[in-house]
């Protein structure tokens, strides 16, 4: 279950989720401690489940996030590549200007500027 999934829910439909979800994980454990349940991941799942429904329960609630109709969920567009190499050759010629101390010596400012 994801997120963009929950959110387009209502919240009664959420509640109904987050019952059945719990009731899950009470028969999961039971299992567990009987010696039935082969896959212990799956409580694990059940409980991040749980969270995520909890989480967009209370976004509504303080009204961080408002309801989304699922054609108007639009997808991040990634920074072009060539922004990116331009950033980091500026960083790198700003380090380029200052030398470079020897591993393990430690230099004051005074001492560079004397051997400069």
């Amino acid at each position: 279950m994801k997120v963009d999934e929950l959110r387009v829910l209502e919240v009664d439909e959420l509640g109904g989720k987050l019952k059945a979800a719990r009731r899950e994980l009470y028969e999961l454990r039971f299992k567990h401690a009987v010696g039935q349940l082969e896959n212990s991941s799956q409580i694990s799942k059940v409980r991040h489940d749980i969270a995520r429904i909890m989480t967009v329960l209370q976004e509504r609630a303080f009204g961080i996030v408002a309801q989304v109709a699922p054609e108007a969920i639009t997808v991040a567009v990634a920074e072009p590549k060539a922004k990116k190499v331009a950033a980091k050759a500026a960083v790198s010629s700003a380090k380029d200007d200052e030398p470079k101390p020897k591993r393990g010596a430690k230099v004051t400012k005074a001492k560079a500027e004397k051997g400069a």
